[in-house]
């Protein structure tokens, strides 16, 4: 594990070693490593099927490999109990797919609801973060509508805001784009950027968006049969002559994708 040599933090928020998982004989993660840095934005990409979200669900210890390590903020969180998961958990912001949020609540009741449940903040303290937050992903003075009145893009933002609004150090976004019209995704792409450097987070996008994410991106992981097949800076990645990464770019491009090789 890469360290400073005071101690106070690592190099890396995130590390992985040698992480497997199968379902039903199915060999989805096949023996994964990453290193994540700190304070940056790395987007995993890959073909349909290639066990993204599978990955990114073990991150945050949804699902528990079948061997393996995960490094999360200096501690291996694979063997924890119950009250270690919640301690680590606590690290994290998630913006899922489909955003989640509650369509009987309001946006602001919707980015108020883990504060509520889950901390013991005042209720002063905690409109005054609910308000601070929304007004940091564009939402000011919108708390009061309901994700129905809203538009895709909008229900994006109450939905980062809500991933934000406990003050992670760990953002985790899984297709934040899905759903957008082509044009809104760009916007939501910045957003995420500003999001990351104002609030100082390491964020892990899965994301595919290729290769607009990018313009966004400090590393990228090419996820394939089950392993980070390469990992590098944009330019890096980009520049590789890696034939499976290549065959994926055309396919992006062209509109398809390669051949499907597990549940994603």
């Amino acid at each position: 594990m890469n360290s400073e040599s005071n101690g106070k933090q690592t190099a890396n928020a995130i590390e992985v070693r040698a992480l497997r998982r199968s379902f039903d004989h199915q060999h989805v993660l096949n023996g994964v490593d990453i290193d994540i840095p700190a304070g940056t934005i790395t987007t995993i990409v890959g073909p349909s099927g290639c066990g993204k979200t599978v990955f990114l669900k073990h991150l945050n210890l949804l699902l528990r490999p079948d061997s393996g390590s995960i490094v999360i903020d200096g501690v291996e969180v694979t063997r924890l109990g119950a009250r270690g998961l919640n301690s680590v958990r606590e690290k994290f912001g998630m913006l899922f797919q489909a955003g989640a949020l509650f369509d009987s609540m309001s946006v602001y009741d919707n980015v108020s609801f883990p504060l509520v449940e889950k901390t013991r903040l005042s209720a002063r303290e905690i409109d005054e973060r609910v308000r601070r937050t929304l007004a940091a992903v564009g939402l000011e003075g919108m708390g009061h509508k309901f994700p129905s009145e809203m538009s895709g893009g909008m229900q994006k933002r109450a939905a980062l805001a809500r991933a934000l609004v406990t003050q992670p150090k760990i953002l985790m976004l899984d297709e934040p784009t899905t759903g957008l019209d082509p044009t809104r995704t760009g916007s939501i792409h910045q957003l995420v950027r500003k999001t990351q450097q104002d609030f100082g987070l390491t964020a892990v996008v899965v994301s595919h968006d290729v290769p607009e994410v990018f313009s966004i991106s400090d590393r990228v992981a090419f996820m394939h049969r089950g392993r980070m097949q390469l990992v590098g800076t944009v330019d890096e990645v980009m520049s590789s002559d890696d034939e499976d990464f290549k065959r994926f770019l055309a396919g992006r491009a062209s509109g398809d994708d390669l051949e499907s090789q597990v549940v994603s």
